[in-house]
């Protein structure tokens, strides 16, 4: 009879668990709809692949600046911090595929008691026993397992593997920012360095006229102020040599802390109007953003978290059903442990756990889970919006740049001859000093805007680059 109760308790346990693999009750994770436009403002064509599919060693040809996102890539200490931060995501989520499995433990224990004689254990041991102690000797295999009736060690499966996914996104984010971090900073250095070419050149051109005015002091053409003037003009040319190599200096510190290195020089062997980047590109389509770009992802893991959290608040509302069981040997004598099979045990238990009075604890979560999941929904949708003005903003920016890089070039030129015709026209004593002191710091602030210029718009084509996403392969 005992073993036909047995077999009917294992019945309806296995049939509690295999009617209950349907008895989900929260809703599978769905993508909320980003409802992005068409196509980007500022885009002159679209198609759905864009400059982000590059590679970083595609998009970026200089080998100096390779080298430079590689070591940033294989030092730089936030990017190994997101690395660790993956790899305990990694371990939460081999311990969540262990959720459904059974636990198993193993337990030896022994025990000496030697009640009193005066007491009743001591007299019910000595009657019961004959002996005046009592002995117990137990090892066991202990397992429980519990019924995943309404999908809530499923859920939290789920969560820990949107967890990892999200720590992947991150450091893939992480990686787009160092990528395009080193190299605006490499351009920013060229830029210097073209610009501090530049006033060099022009301090050449100050000594040149200052000393063409002091002739002309000896000759009797101009005057003491003229040399003064001319002499001020020099001075604030070469005031501009320190600032720069001040601003070279420091932008070489921030590259290589980028990289994970201690402050140094940086080896250079291109120029800035070396830099050849994609001339005609595709910005691709908005609605790609939300699988390209890194930082939309893990907003949409975040929405994956919470959904899970959400199902496991609600699966919380009802009833757990646990299974344990526990077998070894036992006996009260060492030497009877192991006679077997007259020391193996057994014993199979059964339990269903439902909430009745937790002061609106549990319901509370769950309302409380679900408001949070519309709140990541929100974020979500916030991000895929602040990804797409990115683009449109870099996309015009990188347009209105190159307009402005052309009237730029060609003020320069004017401005270059300008100062030609002055230096005839001062040494013919048909113009005055102020003339040629003039067209020569109107040149050397035109030509310092078209460098700074130039080098925007590297800049600016890198932020376009990570904004859609590229920089993490």
């Amino acid at each position: 009879m005992r073993n036909d109760h047995n077999k009917f308790f294992l019945l309806i346990a296995v049939s509690m668990v295999i009617l209950g693999a349907s008895c989900k009750v929260s809703k599978d994770y769905r993508q909320p709809d980003p409802e992005t436009p068409l196509q980007f403002r500022g885009a002159t064509y679209s198609d759905t692949a864009g400059i982000a599919d590059f590679d970083w060693k595609v998009f970026f040809t200089d080998t100096t600046l390779q080298g430079l996102i590689q070591k940033g890539i294989d030092h730089n200490n936030d990017l190994q911090l997101a690395i660790k931060n993956m790899e305990i995501a990694s371990a939460q989520v081999r311990y969540a595929k262990q959720l459904l499995l059974p636990g198993v433990g193993l337990q030896a224990t022994g025990q000496y008691n030697r009640p009193s004689k005066n007491s009743l254990s001591g007299l019910s041991t000595g009657s019961f026993l004959g002996s005046d102690h009592i002995e117990d000797y137990n090892m066991s295999v202990n397992v429980s397992w519990e019924a995943d009736i309404w999908g809530k060690i499923g859920r939290r499966k789920e969560a820990a593997l949107a967890q990892y996914l999200q720590t992947q996104e991150v450091r893939k984010a992480v990686q787009t920012r160092l990528v395009a971090d080193i190299a605006k900073g490499f351009f920013n250095l060229l830029m210097l360095d073209k610009q501090l070419q530049v006033t060099k050149i022009n301090l050449t051109l100050s000594d040149s006229t200052l000393q063409l005015t002091k002739l002309l002091k000896e000759a009797g053409e101009t005057t003491s102020l003229s040399v003064q003037q001319t002499e001020a003009q020099r001075e604030s040319v070469a005031l501009l040599i320190p600032q720069l190599e001040e601003n070279i200096a420091l932008q070489e510190n921030a590259l290589q802390l980028l990289t994970g290195q201690y402050p140094d020089s940086i080896k250079r062997w291109v120029g800035l109007f070396d830099i050849k980047l994609p001339a005609k590109f595709s910005a691709g389509i908005p609605a790609a953003l939300v699988s390209r770009r890194p930082d939309v992802r893990a907003a949409e893991m975040d929405v994956m978290i919470a959904n899970a959290k959400s199902g496991i608040a609600q699966a919380s509302l009802y009833p757990s059903f646990t299974i344990a069981a526990s077998g070894g040997v036992q006996a009260l004598k060492a030497s009877n442990w192991f006679n077997i099979p007259g020391s193996l045990f057994g014993i199979v238990t059964g339990g269903i756990m439902a909430p009745v009075f937790a002061r609106r604890e549990l319901k509370t979560n769950y309302e409380v889970a679900k408001i949070q999941r519309e709140q990541s929904v929100t974020q979500f949708r916030q991000a895929v919006l602040n990804a797409v003005t990115e683009v449109s903003d870099r996309l015009v920016q990188s347009e209105k740049l190159k307009q402005r890089a052309a009237v730029a070039q060609n003020q320069v030129a004017i401005l270059q001859q300008a100062i030609q015709n002055a230096r005839l026209l001062y040494k013919s004593d048909m113009a005055n000093y102020l003339e040629v002191i003039t067209a020569q710091s109107n040149a050397l602030q035109a030509e310092l805007n078209w460098v700074a210029i130039q080098g925007k718009e590297l800049v600016v084509m890198v932020d376009l680059y990570r904004s859609l996403g590229g920089g993490w392969k």
